[in-house]
């Protein structure tokens, strides 16, 4: 589906406002006026961008008539992870999960605080352990949908994120002029100023997209969901499989850690019986070898209505173990946020069920 055009200030980047402000006879400087409103002072209503002409405020109220989604619900986990759901203004709802550091267990920065953010309504891609894809796919987010969740959650958390994934609802490579948009947004000094390498786009796999993603400027890492080291496992879960099978998507790979000089990162959801299997830790750690690649080992989140479970903690350690012996570079890292359902897409479905069954809609926590 083709970008649609922006109608929030949102999805506007400095160039494109600035040759709104031409075709209305205001000066250029204006444009650079309304980025600060916007994006230093967290302001989206023209009509508070006070030292703007009356008449300026009420064109751009005119002709950026959208508005940034709302939260509408909040749940905090023990770990101090917080999973935010956000109300679209069609009525349709996505989540953020913001996921705070643990040096003691990864040796991360104490500061960092890593932001997964929604690129879709839903998806298409109909991964069988995943939630965001139960109820299909709906449509692409705007870039103002998708910059807004970030700067609406560091108002709510009243804290910086430093470390930003596209990592929540949806397929970002799907959706890839509004994500490259979204990006350069993101990174612009006159926008959110986040370091292009503190942003990680994870797909499950669109080979011809990573391709093209590798002859972009923007330094952006890249995160490949594999979860399957060989075809037959990758076919069972994951329908992308079949258009783009593994040696294809390697190759994909192959080519983006060359003309990147990245090192990709693999990330691999363990689910008892399906890939845990030593066989499959082996390839995994050959995979892993053949383009320098990291491996995120990350136990499965429980998701309401599929049958997935994740496999016993000794099993992970075995998996780990194998992965390393045969030369990988892996980590195991024990999920955050389970005890709120933290798998992107459950509060969402939640969500929308409740009010389309007139029953009571998950409680908002913190």
């Amino acid at each position: 589906m083709p970008p649609a055009p922006p109608n929030d200030l949102f999805s506007l980047d400095l160039e494109g406002l600035t040759a709104a402000m031409a075709g209305w006879n205001e000066p250029a400087y204006r444009a650079r006026q309304v980025m600060d409103w916007v994006y230093r002072r967290r302001v989206a209503n023209p009509a508070e961008m006070s030292d703007l002409p009356r008449i300026l405020r009420e064109r751009l109220a005119e002709e950026f008539p959208g508005r940034p989604p709302s939260v509408a619900r909040v749940q905090g986990a023990a770990d101090t992870t917080r999973k935010y759901l956000f109300a679209l203004a069609d009525g349709r709802f996505v989540e953020s999960v913001l996921i705070p550091a643990s040096p003691a267990l990864y040796g991360e920065p104490s500061d960092r605080r890593t932001l997964c953010v929604s690129t879709q309504v839903g998806c298409a891609y109909g991964c069988k352990f995943c939630a965001s894809g139960l109820d299909g796919w709906t449509r692409n987010l705007s870039p103002g949908e998708i910059v807004a969740q970030l700067l609406a959650v560091e108002n709510a958390a009243k804290e910086k994120v430093n470390n930003l994934v596209f990592m929540g609802m949806g397929e970002p490579l799907a959706n890839y002029a509004n994500l490259l948009r979204t990006i350069r947004i993101l990174n612009a000094p006159w926008g959110v100023g986040l370091g292009a390498r503190h942003i990680t786009i994870s797909t499950s796999g669109l080979a011809p997209q990573i391709e093209t993603l590798a002859a972009e400027p923007l330094q952006v890492r890249l995160a490949v969901s594999l979860h399957g080291a060989t075809d037959a496992v990758r076919n069972e879960i994951m329908p992308v499989n079949r258009r783009y099978p593994l040696a294809v998507l390697l190759a994909a790979c192959e080519k983006f850690s060359r003309l990147r000089k990245q090192k990709i990162t693999f990330e691999y959801i363990l689910i008892a019986g399906v890939n845990d299997a030593l066989d499959q830790a082996r390839l995994l750690a050959s995979h892993s070898r053949r383009l320098g690649a990291k491996i995120n080992l990350i136990p499965y989140n429980t998701v309401e209505g599929l049958s997935w479970v994740r496999p016993p903690e000794a099993v992970q350690e075995r998996f780990l173990s194998a992965v390393k012996a045969g030369g990988g570079l892996a980590t195991l890292r024990r999920e955050k946020g389970h005890d709120i359902d933290a798998a992107c897409g459950q509060l969402r479905l939640q969500t929308e069920r409740a009010l389309r069954t007139g029953s009571d809609a998950p409680t908002q926590s913190v």
